[in-house]
């Protein structure tokens, strides 16, 4: 072949063909930063659903049956005797519902008790306690099934982790990322000599009279949660616990709120 006849790629065609490769590696680019962004942004809405939803779960089991005594179905039988559809039944009254059922101190801000008891179990061979605190922990000896409550957040920081103490006095963290927890007592007045109606008051824990807590008939319980990833809110407002439009500080926070009610079981106040 001459060498009049070869023929190359000229330093134009060279450049173009780099710009456009170029442009081609920055779209694919812009493609992958927002699909990590988007990917991100879900798994944070994600684990704090699961996070929020776990937390108001126990916390509920215990509002639930806070208060609860044990239903005594042989009263007044001899110890041991076999029961008897015609017996009596009492619920019992060693458990003060009045002082142990709620209370609340600066430390914990939820304290939630509900008499242990145990009872035959066909796979063990003495009685057993089939109730158990918010760390999943029962408990032979306890008199009381006690879970407290509280949100440990180190000076300066925004967030902190929502912990249980169990009955044994044990405490462990239930989840991560809480900005915020409150609890809110509905408290109802019932009319004098049964004339009249009956009110029921929201009451925040260091407003609670000593002769509030046996009132009690339902808790309210609010987590505010924050995620790790940044995202860009431009300038987005939302309602925190505190029932307050504060900037979302771009970040996924999400406020969860449930009303538990107490269960009426047990002798009545």
């Amino acid at each position: 072949m001459s060498r009049a006849t070869q023929s190359g790629v000229t330093l134009l065609e060279l450049l173009v063909g780099l710009a456009i490769g170029l442009m081609t590696i920055a779209v694919a680019l812009g493609a992958l930063l927002i699909s990590r962004g988007v990917s991100g942004t879900v798994s944070d809405a994600s684990q704090l659903q699961q996070q929020g939803a776990y937390a108001l779960r126990v916390v509920g089991r215990q509002l639930r049956q806070a208060g609860a005594i044990r239903l005594n179905t042989a009263f007044g039988a001899a110890a041991g005797a076999a029961e008897d559809p015609a017996q009596p039944v009492a619920f019992e009254t060693t458990f003060d519902r009045n002082t142990r059922t709620l209370q609340s101190d600066p430390t914990y801000a939820l304290r939630v008790g509900y008499q242990n008891f145990t009872e035959t179990v066909s796979t063990a061979s003495t009685a057993q306690s089939l109730l158990s605190d918010c760390l999943g922990r029962s408990s032979t000896t306890a008199a009381v099934v006690q879970s407290d409550f509280r949100l440990q957040r180190a000076t300066g920081a925004s967030t902190g982790d929502l912990l249980c103490r169990g009955t044994d006095g044990s405490e462990e963290a239930l989840i991560g990322n809480v900005a915020d927890f409150r609890v809110t007592y509905l408290v109802q007045t019932l009319p004098t000599g049964g004339v009249g109606a009956t009110t029921v008051r929201r009451v925040a824990p260091a407003a609670m009279a000593t002769a509030d807590w046996a009132s009690v008939v339902a808790v309210d319980v609010c987590l505010e949660l924050v995620g790790d990833e940044n995202i860009d809110t431009a300038g987005a407002t939302y309602r925190n616990c505190a029932q307050s439009d504060v900037s979302l500080g771009n970040r996924m926070r999400l406020v969860l709120r449930n009303t538990f009610q107490l269960r009426s079981r047990g002798a009545a106040r």
